[in-house]
């Protein structure tokens, strides 16, 4: 369960970032799953710089980037939030951008329970 006044972390990474060799990215959701987050998702960009390079990265047919802008969305409570980012700060050195806000959060389910099928009695 989560209460409605939540908070939402961005973090803006590049899809070539490691560690422990792993995608930065990947390491990062399975940091956020581990430590109970309620949830995580990471979307790929089409075109964005940032503090490590002034080159524009940018997703075209003809040229494809093999560095696009990435970023990982989690909501969950302001508290839970800022301990995670603590966590990553501590191992994470260069190459982080990262953003909270307060969110309401509206709706958060997972599946329900199934319920007998009435017509088959």
């Amino acid at each position: 369960m989560l209460p409605s006044d939540g908070a939402r972390l961005r973090i803006f990474i590049g899809e070539s970032d490691k560690h422990e060799k792993l995608p930065l990215y990947e390491w990062i959701v399975n940091q956020a799953r581990a430590q109970g987050l309620a949830g995580a998702t990471v979307l790929r960009g089409l075109m964005g710089f940032g503090a490590n390079t002034r080159v524009i990265h940018t997703f075209k047919i003809e040229r494809l980037s093999e560095d696009l802008p990435i970023i990982i969305e989690i909501v969950d409570t302001d508290d839970k939030l800022e301990a995670f980012l603590s966590f990553i700060e501590q191992r994470i050195h260069s190459g982080l951008l990262a953003t909270t806000e307060k969110v309401q959060v509206r709706l958060y389910r997972g599946d329900a329970p199934s319920k007998p099928d009435s017509s088959s009695r």
